[in-house]
């Protein structure tokens, strides 16, 4: 009885103990605040680590959340208002404060993400593209343009650079499900029959 009570407490403790990183080659529990204080190469090394654990999702959003800072507030400010037009489907008012965007702040990735994604919405795929090439030359491990570049690239029936950006993109971000449901099957589609 006792053994068996000890192993309930030692398994509940172990799946309980929160995610850890290495941080400067000691042990570090990934909190919040933690992973807010973490330079950004370093959250990019922890999500390949942790993609699996509830702190990937933390560092995942954290990534995300400085995408979205421009280091100007006006900028930002147009960003969440072409985000909110996205979401209505305006995508003339969201590629007007995207366009105001760029010029305030051409050098702000998300910006350039932000309006490829309305140009792949509305079918223009080499508006998209261009877009994409932007985002990545600012941001190279910007895991949503890589995953937006993937689904053009699928969509343009050019499935073997498709299936490469996909793998790109989960090199970066391993919690990218949805990137690895259609790289699976892209996989599969390419593998042929079977004989």
């Amino acid at each position: 009885m006792n053994r068996r009570f000890f192993a309930v407490v030692l398994v509940a403790f172990l799946t309980a103990v929160p995610a850890r990183a290495e941080i400067d080659g000691a042990p570090t529990v990934l909190t919040p605040r933690v992973i807010a204080e973490m330079p950004l190469d370093e959250l990019f090394t922890t999500l390949k680590e942790n993609g699996e654990s509830p702190a990937g999702g933390r560092i995942e959003r954290e990534i995300l959340r400085r995408f979205s800072h421009s280091g100007s507030a006006t900028a930002d400010l147009l960003l969440t208002w072409a985000t909110e037009a996205i979401e209505a489907k305006n995508f003339p008012l969201a590629l007007d404060l995207l366009d105001q965007i760029i010029v305030i702040k051409p050098d702000f990735a998300e910006a350039w993400n932000k309006r490829a994604t309305v140009y792949y919405l509305t079918d223009d795929y080499s508006a998209s593209l261009t877009d994409i090439r932007e985002t990545l030359a600012l941001q190279p491990r910007h895991f949503g343009a890589l995953s937006g570049f993937g689904m053009i690239l699928e969509a343009l029936d050019r499935t073997p650079e498709a299936i490469r950006v996909f793998k790109r993109a989960l090199e970066i971000n391993p919690r990218l499900e949805q990137v690895r449901k259609t790289l699976e099957k892209l996989e599969k589609e390419s593998e042929g029959p079977a004989i």
